[in-house]
Formats: structure tokens, C-alpha cells, sequence
């Protein structure tokens, strides 16, 4: 049987039944896992480098977006995820991983990740409706500056880093299911 998960959003279903709760959690959790890559991609690549500027960039607004959804989660009292530790490692590692392959592979670590914050958080915009103003607001703003990661890092070569369509392939399915599981756990 292929079903979605219930509070998975998906076009035609009522924002009034969305899991709000589970958003932020899994918002708060990516935003969590993009500063741990942007981390570890630091740690190989360093700030001196042209594209670790570029990525100290980035990884300062990330920052901000977790901040805020910390907040949020705070005030709302939703817990996080209770996967953030193997968030931690893995983002990480798949930070380290992909800017010890090269500047370019760290750009389409990037933009994978980034095409699929993109479409979730369409997805939650779309869930939501004008059901919750303070939260679409939060997550079109970050939207914007996801999309604009993206477009960084694919104007800095992200398409020419080595098996381009097998890393970023990996990588977006594996941000798929980063997002499944931090809904839930």
C-alpha cells in the first residue's frame, strides 16, 4: 500500500491538520545539519580558501535559521529531534568528506542539499497555508536564502565536481531521508 505519512504535506490536504510541531522539528533539525556540513567542510577546507569564504557565508546565515527555530521550538514547547546526535556526526562527516574531494564537490554537497530544502519547504508553505503567518514567514525567508546557496554554489562549479550526478544524487536522497525520519524521532 503507498501511502503518505499523515502529516506528510502534500497538494489538496487541509493546513489545518498539518503537524506543526513536526515541522519545526524537522526544520530546526535540517538548519542544525547544514552548520555541522558547513562545519566540517571548514575544518578541511578553512575560511582562506576562496570557496571556504564563500562557505563561512553560508554557514553563518544557517546559524540564524537555527537560532531562530530554536526559539521556536522553545516557545511553542516542541521538542527536537531526538536524531540531532547522529545529525551532528553525519552532517559532519559528509561536510569533511566532500571538501576533502575538492571545492567543487563541496559545492554540490551544497547545492543537493539545497534543491531539497527548497522543495520542503515549498511543501511546508503549501501545507500551511495562511494557517500560521509566523512560521511561512520564517520559512520563506530561509527559502530564499537556501535558493540563493544554491545558485552560489552552482555558479562556483558545483556541476564540474567529480561523478556530479551520483554525489549529488547520494546526497539528496540521503537529505530525503534525514527529513522523514526527523518529522518522527
Amino acid at each position: 500500500m503507498n501511502r503518505k505519512p499523515k502529516d506528510f504535506p502534500c497538494p489538496g490536504k487541509r493546513a489545518d491538520t498539518v503537524d506543526r510541531a513536526s515541522m519545526l522539528r524537522v526544520d530546526q533539525a535540517g538548519e542544525y545539519g547544514a552548520t555541522r556540513i558547513y562545519a566540517g567542510q571548514l575544518a578541511v577546507m578553512g575560511d582562506r580558501h576562496p570557496f571556504g569564504r564563500i562557505i563561512a557565508g553560508m554557514a553563518a546565515q544557517e546559524e540564524r535559521h537555527r537560532q531562530h527555530f530554536d526559539a521556536m521550538l522553545t516557545a511553542r514547547g516542541v521538542r527536537p529531534t531526538a536524531l540531532q546526535p547522529i545529525w551532528n556526526v553525519a552532517g559532519f562527516a559528509l561536510g569533511a568528506v566532500t571538501a576533502a574531494i575538492g571545492p567543487k564537490a563541496a559545492m554540490a554537497c551544497t547545492a543537493a542539499i539545497e534543491t531539497e530544502i527548497d522543495r520542503h519547504y515549498e511543501e511546508q508553505l503549501h501545507a500551511l497555508g495562511n494557517q500560521d503567518p509566523e512560521l511561512s514567514e520564517s520559512i520563506a525567508d530561509f527559502q530564499a536564502e537556501e535558493v540563493e546557496h544554491r545558485e552560489a554554489a552552482l555558479a562556483h562549479g558545483a556541476e564540474q565536481a567529480p561523478a556530479y550526478p551520483l554525489l549529488s544524487g547520494a546526497i539528496r536522497l540521503g537529505c530525503r531521508a534525514a527529513i522523514a525520519l526527523s518529522k518522527r524521532i
